[in-house]
């Protein structure tokens, strides 16, 4: 009645892996859906931080687990992904498995499946939040601070979250006005972040970062457009959007291309 037992993974197999549970398995990503490093606009700072300390990791040496917080749309998944592009290319033993936030109680066994392989591998959890009475934030310090086994010196964490303490803000403030200590009320929770040696802040980009993102993604893809008709065009897209992210970027690019009959990718 029971599934089979979760045979040694082929890791050689691809260089990117999608964790699941029931049963538990790594299946491997054929094609991994991301951009070029150089096409990601007005996150300088994040990305030379997040490229060394992968690096750092990547080389065998100590790298700090890394929370990417901030604006949506601007790129955090993405640099994560483009980043180990460029650290597999150094060192081909580099692996990213993505692990989905539901999945979490399962990362102490996905750890013990790492563990004594000799490549390196960056887990990568997209979209990290919690909401009030949710559980799961627990599962994370297997990983964040490695229990009593200490977490494998061949695994780091990348996170990605819009928000800064991986929790709303309001539940915050609720928690500390109802408990009978305030401070330790919400010590355990919003301490979660605290365990991240690196946070990456991204913020709402300007228009000058905005129209960039789309020339650079233009002169990538071979798209001709002059710059009077693509400013019009992407301001008057930004306008019906809403707001201006490279999200959003990539979305005028995508109807510019459709429109000028030119393949992405």
């Amino acid at each position: 009645m029971s599934p089979a037992p979760f045979g040694r993974p082929d890791l050689d197999a691809a260089e990117a892996f999608v964790w699941h549970v029931a049963p538990d398995r790594l299946e491997p990503v054929v094609k991994v859906a991301r951009v070029g490093i150089s096409l990601l606009v007005g996150v300088d700072r994040a990305r030379d931080t997040l490229l060394a300390n992968t690096m750092q990791f990547a080389s065998g040496f100590p790298a700090n687990n890394v929370l990417l917080w901030g604006a949506r749309g601007m790129g955090k998944s993405s640099l994560v992904k483009a980043v180990h592009a460029e650290a597999s290319l150094a060192h081909p033993g580099v692996k990213l498995i993505e692990i989905q936030r539901e999945d979490l109680p399962s990362i102490g066994r996905l750890l013990n499946i790492l563990r004594h392989s000799e490549s390196r591998f960056i887990l990568f959890c997209d979209d990290l939040s919690f909401d009030k009475d949710d559980s799961h934030y627990k599962s994370l310090k297997a990983v964040l601070d490695g229990g009593i086994e200490g977490r494998p010196e061949n695994v780091i964490l990348y996170a990605t979250s819009n928000r800064r303490h991986l929790m709303p803000r309001d539940m915050i403030d609720n928690e500390r006005q109802a408990g009978i200590n305030p401070s330790e009320a919400v010590e355990e929770k919003v301490s979660l972040s605290d365990r991240f040696g690196l946070w990456l802040g991204f913020h709402a980009c300007n228009q000058d970062d905005f129209l960039g993102m789309i020339r650079g993604y233009c002169d990538a893809f071979g798209i001709a457009i002059d710059d009077a008709t693509l400013r019009a065009e992407a301001i008057e897209w930004s306008q019906t959007r809403g707001g201006r992210s490279g999200r959003v970027a990539w979305q005028y690019v995508t109807d510019l291309a459709g429109r000028r009959g030119v393949q992405l990718g």
